[in-house]
């Protein structure tokens, strides 16, 4: 479904909550780049695309344990992630093709967005900032902790801040990494992954969550998902 027809077309109230890196923003290549930035420091071989895809996991520090085949130390960790954002930070801002006319139709059609994020607070704000794009948003949160950890436990605040625990039913996340689901699912929202990000698609097919090769088309796909539960025997 396109952003035209999905302006015009009948949907359930929702809240999508967007991902970032892979996502709204177009950056796989920057991650490759970055990623290889910090390996040889490691031991460890530069990779390609699909290896990166393959391999992409969270908590981040287990990404790095498949790649070269060993734990990393907590001070490899912090340098490496260190250099990583520093690649990543020097990068421009690149945003999905149609994510921009897809966020309008969606704000037209009378539905909310925010933007959560695993990349630091400030970078993200910086970014959105860049991209011009903030004003989609009614939240746009990025870590302020620890680096490393999963989307679950950020989303549930980040659900809280915007009034929306316990009406998941109605929220709908899409990203780019089964870890984008899985957070979406243990907070009782729905999720759809989109398949030219940072995960491998058929790591995602694995994983059993519903996939769309494009941004509208999974817009399209979770509100159908969201009318689906709230009207099981209409849909």
């Amino acid at each position: 479904m396109n952003a035209t027809l999905l302006a015009v077309t009948p949907l359930p109230t929702m809240h999508v909550v967007w991902d970032w890196n892979g996502t709204i923003k177009d950056d796989l290549d920057d991650h490759v780049n970055a990623l290889n930035a910090t390996l040889p420091a490691l031991g460890g071989d530069l990779v390609d695309r699909e290896t990166y895809r393959a391999k992409h996991t969270v908590p981040i520090p287990n990404f790095y344990a498949r790649l070269l085949g060993r734990e990393i130390t907590e001070q490899e960790w912090l340098d490496s992630d260190s250099a990583f954002l520093d690649h990543l930070r020097a990068q421009p801002v690149r945003i999905r093709d149609g994510a921009v006319e897809l966020m309008t139709a969606l704000r037209e059609a009378g539905h909310t967005q925010s933007l959560l994020s695993l990349c630091p607070h400030d970078t993200l704000l910086r970014e959105v900032d860049e991209a011009g794009i903030g004003h989609f948003f009614v939240r746009v949160e990025g870590r302020t902790g620890a680096s490393g950890g999963t989307k679950a436990a950020p989303l549930a605040a980040h659900l809280s801040a915007l009034g929306l625990t316990g009406q998941g039913r109605r929220v709908l996340l899409v990203g780019d990494a089964v870890d984008d689901a899985d957070a979406a699912h243990a907070n009782g929202a729905h999720a759809v992954l989109h398949t030219g990000g940072l995960h491998h698609p058929a790591k995602l097919a694995a994983a059993g969550h519903p996939l769309a090769d494009a941004l509208a088309d999974a817009v399209a796909l979770g509100s159908r998902l969201i009318a689906r539960a709230a009207h099981p025997a209409c849909v």
